[in-house]
């Protein structure tokens, strides 16, 4: 790795260009192929910081390179019936295409794994797509490891 700093903090609902860089990732990453096939439009992107901000559990964290902004993590802290302590679950990683390979998405990990240290969560989760190789390498490089038993992750559409 460079001299780069690296920071990773949570995201500032009161400073517009951390606002800005929360709907840049997300549009980014939904373009990409692991993301879905269309773009949040502006009003959407305000739905979503404003959703973000307003959400009571959400963790949401920005990456830094000496002040330019590299990446995103986006969590929500739940409560685990069988452990009856909290736990978060990391909804989104992205790194921009520009950072990737500098060790960004590791220190979003390592910030949100303090962090649910701190509010005396029994874990973090996370899921992944079977076919994006790099962020489980990433996962498993930092103690991530299937479930045992494997689960499945299911979802039903609503509208």
């Amino acid at each position: 790795m460079s001299s780069s700093s690296i920071e990773v903090d949570f995201c500032n609902y009161s400073d517009p260009d951390d606002l800005k860089a929360v709907a840049l990732f997300v549009n980014e990453y939904i373009e990409e192929e692991y993301g879905i096939e269309h773009v949040l439009k502006p009003l959407y992107q305000l739905r979503l910081v404003n959703g973000l901000n307003e959400h009571p559990k959400s963790v949401v964290l920005l990456a830094k390179v000496d002040d330019v902004y590299a990446g995103l993590l986006v969590g929500f802290e739940n409560f685990s019936t069988f452990t009856a302590k909290p736990m978060i679950n990391i909804h989104d990683v992205f790194v921009s295409p520009d950072f990737r390979g500098r060790g960004i998405g590791r220190k979003m990990i390592e910030k949100i794994e303090s962090i649910a240290s701190e509010r005396s969560c029994s874990r973090v989760t996370l899921e992944v797509r079977h076919d994006n190789v790099v962020a489980q390498e990433l996962y498993k490089s930092v103690g991530f490891a299937d479930t045992e038993p494997p689960m499945f992750f299911w979802r039903k559409y609503l509208d």
